[in-house]
């Protein structure tokens, strides 16, 4: 009888426990290549490509950047939505420099690009839509249609028409969460064929807030009275329920960002949404998904991605702690008692 049996199963038992241990916990990934710069970042797969859209300039002059990579690891330029701001944004809102927060989804068989244009400290803001056939710039079906004004904001409203995000619930119907700031983060219903409202159902629902507290300090520039700030909403289904990811605190500020990405949860689509310890997020809740290390500051501005084979990643960008310049963020979104959590890298 081999009496080291005993010694080996265990061993084997241990390093199962280990890997399995291991397995649970997320992993940040060291990126390479076009990185730089990347805001507000959105990501999805075609095919073995993976897309990423951001806000702003592209590095060809562009606006809506796209950088593309096979492997999550290694990212190149790969072009840009519009040649140009659209005219009727332009006549809409003369003081529009860049197109903010790109939410990129697949539906009805187009792909739908969601964007935003504003100006700081600004309600008077719209969403908007362009979709695409194909993301493969090298398809002759590649051609980015503009679809036109979805939704809007105006100085009398107290909610703020950017950072959209497209998801479809368990029973294919079809909404747009967006809110920056004012009274938070909100939600209309959309008709699921046009990626447009919905006309059966006109509420804004409201999904999360800041508390307003008693703040003698002044006002940073650009921004509201009322900053306690709330934004850049994202909702997944996981398991059984729905995650919304945003982010709290102040972004693009370089070495002063304090930007962290909070996360809470809900059973039905328009909340209510709670945090671990119970909070309602329309009343100040949220459970810390991402905040500042060493190496970077201000992670958020995220979006998720979750696969049917499992592969679950967040995407987001944060400042580096020397030149306080944002750059593209990749984690795998790792579950334990039906809590994500992330990780931000160091190097």
């Amino acid at each position: 009888m081999n009496r080291s049996c005993p010694k080996l199963i265990t061993a084997l038992l241990a390093l199962s426990t280990c890997i399995l241990s291991h397995a649970k916990e997320p992993q940040a990934y060291r990126l390479e290549g076009d990185v730089a710069g990347a805001h507000d970042p959105s990501i999805v797969r075609q095919g073995k490509t993976y897309y990423v859209f951001t806000t702003g300039k592209a590095s060809d002059g562009g606006q809506l950047g796209i950088r593309c990579s096979e492997d999550l690891t290694h990212w190149r330029h790969c072009g840009h939505v519009f040649d140009t701001t659209p005219q009727w944004i332009k006549d809409r809102s003369p003081g529009t420099k860049d197109l903010w927060a790109p939410d990129i989804s697949y539906a009805n068989g187009r792909y739908r690009l969601y964007y935003a244009y504003s100006l700081f400290g600004k309600n008077t803001s719209g969403i908007a839509l362009v979709t695409n056939k194909t993301l493969d710039p090298a398809s002759p079906d590649y051609k980015w249609q503009d679809e036109g004004l979805i939704l809007e904001s105006k100085a009398t409203d107290d909610y703020n028409a950017i950072d959209p995000n497209y998801i479809e619930d368990t029973s294919h119907h079809a909404w747009l969460s967006f809110g920056s700031f004012w009274s938070g983060i909100k939600m209309r219903a959309l008709d699921a064929k046009t990626g447009k409202l919905a006309a059966e159902d006109e509420k804004t629902y409201s999904l999360a807030s800041r508390i307003p507290q008693e703040n003698t300090a002044p006002t940073p520039p650009g921004l509201p009275a009322n900053w306690q700030a709330i934004e850049a909403p994202f909702i997944v289904h996981h398991g059984h329920y729905y995650y919304l990811f945003v982010s709290f605190d102040l972004c693009c500020r370089g070495l002063k960002s304090t930007y962290k990405a909070m996360v809470g949860r809900a059973k039905k689509i328009t909340g209510p949404y709670l945090d671990r310890n119970g909070v309602e997020m329309s009343r100040g809740g949220g459970t810390l998904l991402l905040d500042a290390n060493p190496r970077w500051l201000g992670p958020g501005g995220q979006s998720v991605l979750i696969e049917n084979h499992g592969h679950n990643l967040i995407v987001f960008h944060a400042y580096d702690h020397t030149t306080g310049k944002p750059a593209l963020q990749i984690s795998t979104l790792a579950w334990k008692d039906d809590w994500p959590s992330a990780s931000l890298g160091t190097w």
